[in-house]
């Protein structure tokens, strides 16, 4: 029997197989990838008996792969929280779905686990910029607030190192920062005892988002903002986490970072307001490789001679009235 852990490269995929493992050890084979890297479950060719876990990735975007390895005889538990199309029917798929734009992977383990690493799921529900949700968690667990504040940095840091085009654009491959937090049942002794490993984090995220303050909206209607970053390394890391740091400032303004790619292509990474978490997905969805959920979606390569399309849709979609 094998097994196989298939998990987004982003904070909330790390922090619920953390937790998952940590509950439940395993010796499994590990796929996972920059975080818009979702075509997971083709890597694997299980059999019949074999053991596999699927976290944070959406289903309507592996259907036809999922299916294929229900047919092998494979078990499947799956936890996501994207827009999951129609679910398989299979006594060999457990599936824990839920599309609120409140939830993330990390809290559906963690209800699963009853709480069993709870301050994992805090990280994890703080990286997707839950925060009113990491929040409730952490008043429930008694933190100090100093603890909280470490929980949300590393959250975001974890979050922050999952973008980018390729494996070479991150610091660490998101298998390997894995295999290092997960370690730890407590998040907070990782950030205590792997001070090297945190500080590369956390000095990598500061030096990008000081060059992301230096970027002005290419369109602003007050409603809407529209930033277009550089075929940069930098660049290509910071555009989830710019998101969620202009959503948090401007909770009434829908945001797109619009970041170059080499092959003249774009990566897209939409926000909807967070006083109206609602369209994010149906919006990136009428574009090619486009997905996600209802807060927080993104375009993994929207054709450069669509930039104009997508930011006049964009701006129609979320404009006042």
């Amino acid at each position: 029997m094998a097994d196989y852990d298939l998990f987004n490269g982003d904070a909330d995929g790390i922090c619920a197989l953390t937790q998952l493992r940590n509950a439940e050890p395993r010796d499994a084979t590990l796929i996972t990838g920059v975080k818009r890297d979702v075509s997971l479950i083709k890597r694997i060719e299980p059999e019949a008996g074999d053991r596999v876990t699927v976290l944070d990735i959406s289903m309507d975007k592996n259907r036809a792969d999922l299916e294929r390895i229900l047919d092998s005889g494979a078990d499947v538990f799956y936890v996501d929280h994207h827009y999951p199309g129609d679910i398989p029917g299979s006594r060999h798929l457990k599936a824990i779905i839920n599309e609120s734009p409140d939830v993330c992977t990390s809290l559906l383990v963690n209800n699963h686990l009853d709480g069993a690493f709870l301050r994992w799921a805090i990280v994890g529900t703080f990286g997707d910029n839950m925060d009113k949700s990491a929040h409730g968690l952490a008043r429930n667990a008694g933190l100090k607030e100093a603890e909280v504040e470490s929980l949300k940095n590393l959250g975001i840091y974890i979050n922050y190192n999952g973008y980018g085009a390729a494996l070479e654009d991150l610091h660490f491959r998101p298998d390997e920062l894995y295999r290092r937090v997960s370690r730890y049942a407590d998040p907070l002794d990782f950030i205590r005892d792997d001070r090297e490993d945190f500080e590369i984090l956390q000095n990598g995220y500061r030096e990008d988002m000081n060059a992301a303050a230096n970027v002005t909206p290419e369109t602003d209607t007050g409603d809407t903002a529209v930033f277009l970053l550089p075929d940069a390394p930098w660049a290509r890391r910071v555009s989830g986490v710019y998101s969620n740091d202009l959503a948090n400032n401007h909770p009434d303004r829908a945001h797109a970072i619009v970041t170059e790619r080499p092959d003249g292509t774009y990566l897209v990474s939409v926000r909807a307001p967070l006083n109206n978490k609602k369209g994010a997905s149906e919006l990136c969805r009428q574009f090619p490789t486009g997905g996600g959920r209802e807060a927080a979606a993104g375009i993994n390569e929207l054709p450069g001679d669509q930039l104009q399309r997508f930011i006049e849709t964009f701006t129609r979609f979320y404009g006042a009235g």
